[in-house]
């Protein structure tokens, strides 16, 4: 079964392969099957009538392929969201645009970081591997960094024995992929990050209990609390498996509809 949380949608390992593989057949026959083919043909021969069909879509993609990973790994990476578990800040629908350089430049395919750029900061919302599945990768909120004590209860959230500040806004107006009416949208301040999350009207209490996250560690929340699979649940996400920050909605599609949201199109994510 899949999970509604994750928004896995991995092409990194066959755009790696694609590109050693139309990169050697391009230097393979750039060195050593050109200069064959020219001396058996004779000096004047013309070199793209002889010229092997793989050899020409090897050397015609090999560039694409090439700028296509590199951006994709170490730049932007696009991601569509799934589930309603980021409502109000995501919805349903969203694709979005993820800072893969935010958190340091890691390497695709084994993803070990070679360049440390920054650190996640409390109220990022982030990209990361699913600690029990790295196959999957979710979205959430950063709300504990190494060495928090975090909080969770009746529907509060005390970091540190703060009480963050937690605003009523009025009920959540529903969406079309999001139908449930009994939701009431609140305005929460993680430091300098305001933020809007979603509680039910129907779960008084909702799921909580005290946390201290391990060095290297950060603990994630979804935006619609009582309606997310976060660290709640399996626990801290390790330093190792970030991915990046969520940047930019650059579309909307409404599946409901079947036509584009364009009200949501550069909605920048905070």
């Amino acid at each position: 079964m899949k999970n509604p949380d994750a928004i896995h949608f991995d092409l990194e390992l066959v755009l790696v392969l694609g590109t050693l593989l139309t990169g050697a057949i391009w230097l393979l026959d750039r060195f050593y099957l050109r200069p064959r083919r020219e001396a058996v043909a004779g000096a004047g021969e013309a070199e793209a009538a002889s010229e092997p069909w793989y050899v020409e879509y090897a050397r015609s993609f090999f560039p694409v392929l090439l700028v296509v990973l590199v951006l994709r790994s170490f730049v932007v990476e696009p991601f569509r969201i799934p589930s309603g578990s980021m409502i109000p800040t995501l919805l349903v629908g969203d694709f979005i645009l993820v800072n893969k350089y935010a958190y340091g430049i890691r390497l695709p395919v084994i993803h070990t970081k070679v360049f440390d750029l920054g650190e996640p900061k409390r109220g990022d919302v982030v990209v990361f591997r699913y600690p029990r599945n790295p196959k999957l990768d979710y979205i959430k909120r950063v709300i504990g960094l190494p060495g928090d004590h975090i909080s969770y209860r009746n529907k509060r959230l005390v970091i540190n024995g703060e009480l963050i500040p937690k605003e009523f806004l009025g009920p959540f107006e529903a969406s079309d992929e999001y139908s449930s009416v009994d939701n009431a949208v609140f305005l929460e301040k993680l430091g300098d990050v305001e933020h809007k999350v979603l509680n039910s009207t129907r779960r008084h209490r909702g799921a909580g209990g005290e946390y201290v996250v391990p060095d290297g560690h950060y603990f994630v929340m979804g935006d619609n609390r009582d309606n997310s699979n976060d660290s709640r649940f399996w626990g801290y996400v390790p330093e190792e498996n970030l991915v990046g920050r969520a940047m930019v909605i650059w579309m909307h599609w409404n599946f409901t509809r079947k036509k584009v949201d364009f009200s949501r199109i550069g909605t920048v994510i905070h």
